[in-house]
């Protein structure tokens, strides 16, 4: 008899162990789940601000315009404006591009291109003036 009370013994401890063990399973289970829940942010939370900066847009080469002047290339994307930008004097495609992409003075951008910097400005005034008439005409907002 003394075998069997032993062994129901042992089964109620080992039952006991096991409930023990799925009790704080659960508990830990819980613990992380809440602590999951205090790190994250749902998407429905975010700022629009917040959700473009998850974005991501595919860029194709085949998707812009591509405009070259003293070796340095302006890409841009819009129908629109690069009808606009290619419907420019050449000297003020250059200008432009000089101007924008890297950013030199009117000085420099006259250095390069062996103008004076007041004609520089000049073109540069001139060639804005025209492109933002153009687009405004188009419907092109800002």
């Amino acid at each position: 008899m003394k075998y069997i009370s032993d062994s129901y013994g042992e089964r109620c401890r080992f039952d006991a162990f096991c409930k023990t063990v799925i009790r704080n399973e659960a508990k830990t289970y819980l613990r992380d789940l809440c602590r999951q829940r205090k790190r994250e942010t749902q998407f429905s939370a975010l700022s629009q601000y917040e959700m473009d900066k998850l974005c991501t847009m595919d860029e194709y080469p085949s998707d812009s315009v591509v405009f070259t002047a003293f070796g340095c290339d302006l890409h841009i994307q819009g129908e629109l404006v690069a009808d606009a930008f290619a419907s420019m004097p050449e000297r003020e495609q250059s200008i432009l591009i000089l101007y924008c992409v890297l950013g030199l003075t009117d000085g420099e951008i006259g250095r390069i291109a062996e103008i004076s910097r007041s004609a520089v400005q000049r073109h540069r005034t001139k060639a804005l003036n025209e492109l933002r008439k153009d687009l405004q005409s188009k419907g092109v907002r800002h």
